[in-house]
């Protein structure tokens, strides 16, 4: 499959069957992320591969996260901690950070993100699917998912990405014409 046809194909997969990822994926995964573009060849990328019990402690330190955001909404945390349950695979992603340089850690940012996007191609060319999670269930942006990975210093939690293979194809979504995005200066 060509890089634009996986790219036209790419879509967040939410629903996936409770079937283990094999290592030899994980790896090829965890391959294409580390060849990502990045700034002066930092490599600022750091993954935990979260499975059977430290998966088990992450739908707990979830599940008490959803209960406390959303104490009248059961069923939503219900519906949340789904996906993660579902989910066989659960990788967390981190970036260096640069003390004193933060235009550094930021570029590092990008970078991490282009790794996850790495990812991501890879995972539909291996058969998998794949949704990174930035918020919510993903806890990026709370301090115990930093706490849970065992507080590394100088790394900032970029996303949770859940991995597993596809009960369905996502549907195709709308998307904006490139050249309604761009602008050509002369």
């Amino acid at each position: 499959m060509s890089v634009m046809e996986l790219l036209r194909k790419r879509r967040a997969t939410r629903n996936v069957q409770p079937i283990e990822v094999e290592d030899e994926k994980i790896d090829a995964l965890l391959e294409a992320a580390a060849l990502a573009p990045n700034d002066r060849l930092r490599e600022p990328w750091h993954f935990y591969v979260i499975r059977g019990e430290a998966k088990q402690r992450y739908e707990a330190l979830a599940l008490s996260y959803l209960e406390e955001r959303f104490p009248t909404k059961p069923k939503l945390v219900e519906e949340s901690l789904k996906v993660l349950t579902a989910t066989p695979l659960v990788i967390v992603v981190t970036s260096d950070v640069i003390p004193n340089d933060p235009a550094s850690s930021k570029d590092n940012e990008y970078a991490t993100a282009c790794a996850i996007h790495s990812m991501w191609l890879a995972a539909g060319e291996l058969g998998l699917g794949l949704v990174w999670r930035t918020r919510g269930i993903g806890l990026v942006h709370d301090e115990r998912m930093h706490e849970f990975i065992g507080s590394p210093e100088n790394k900032k939690v970029i996303g949770t990405v859940f991995i597993g293979y596809p009960i369905d194809e996502p549907a195709a979504t709308a998307r904006t014409p490139h050249r309604d995005k761009t602008t050509f200066l002369q």
